[in-house]
């Protein structure tokens, strides 16, 4: 009996052994199956990412640097950017960077105006809903009269 109890514990030890493994398998090979489902759903619907780049191409980015330069012994401020043209419906940022002096970025049709501090990027966004050609300046006393200006265009 003893012989025959030891080949019972035995034979019921492969049998849990066999069918443990067979359930690991199993479970494995499940949960894999709905990674990969998922994995498939993700890369239908994109990251985050993607859609923020989307998002990103769709912006029309300018950068301009607004300063001073002395002529004949006097400041002359402008903008280093004199034109900007996008399309009606076109989602606009501009970036203006003070280098030198005391200024600011306004433009009036569309109701912007942003004060820019010394070596800030100050960014200005807006939607070019206005078909047109507008004139962006900076409205510190004498500026805009002394060159700091710039046409910003819209066209259909």
């Amino acid at each position: 009996m003893n012989k025959k109890s030891l080949l019972l514990v035995g034979a019921l030890a492969v049998v849990f052994v066999v069918v443990g493994v067979m359930n690991r398998e199993s479970k494995d090979t499940t949960g894999e199956d709905m990674l990969g489902d998922a994995a498939e759903n993700l890369s239908d619907i994109g990251t985050a990412d993607q859609g923020l780049e989307a998002m990103e191409d769709d912006i029309k980015e300018f950068a301009m640097t607004s300063f001073y330069e002395m002529k004949d012994g006097k400041p002359a401020p402008q903008f280093s950017l004199r034109k900007i043209t996008v399309k009606k419906g076109d989602q606009v940022r501009i970036k203006v960077t003070n280098t030198k002096g005391v200024h600011d970025f306004t433009l009036d049709d569309y109701s912007v105006f942003e004060e820019t501090p010394l070596d800030q990027e100050v960014t200005i966004e807006f939607t070019a809903d206005k078909v047109g050609e507008f004139v962006y300046y900076c409205s510190k006393p004498g500026h805009r009269a002394a060159g700091q200006w710039g046409t910003f265009t819209v066209t259909e």
